[in-house]
């Protein structure tokens, strides 16, 4: 008995409340994909994609379609050929400050808000250096949703 308890107490405490481990991160690869609802060109399109690099959570696969998830918990199918593993991220807090450098003690640079998309230059501990709207700097990866 106390095996059990210890064996779900110990799958409950590492499990990662944002995603499994099955699941893993891609980007868009055109300016406009077509999400659909069902993993074949024959099931309608429930949202119009018109942002490159958009980050998008991979949950299942049926063939050359893959089931995501957005940042706004939208899902659907997409196909594999519209996907890239190009790394980017969406800012997911509001009033975000980029930094000069690794540190909250460096120069800040700008203040992103919520939705941001950033290009992703390289990650190391607990930031990343980004890219977006002509700024490049740091920000913390626990407000960035995407490949990192």
């Amino acid at each position: 008995m106390l095996k059990i308890i210890l064996v779900i107490s110990s799958i409950l405490f590492f499990e990662s409340p944002s995603f499994s481990q099955d699941e893993y991160f891609l980007t868009l690869r055109y300016d406009k994909v077509n999400l659909r609802q069902g993993p074949s060109r024959e099931y309608p399109v429930k949202i119009f994609y018109k942002k490159k690099f958009l980050p998008v959570l991979v949950q299942d696969k049926s063939d050359n379609f893959r089931k995501i998830r957005d940042h706004e918990n939208n899902t659907g199918w997409i196909h594999i050929s519209q996907l890239s593993k190009k790394k980017s991220a969406i800012v997911i807090d509001d009033n975000l400050i980029m930094f000069k450098k690794p540190t909250i003690y460096s120069r800040p640079l700008v203040i992103l808000r919520k939705g941001r998309l950033s290009k992703i230059i390289r990650c190391k501990d607990d930031w990343c250096k980004v890219k977006t709207s002509g700024y490049k700097g740091w920000l913390k990866k626990e407000s960035l949703w995407g490949l990192l």
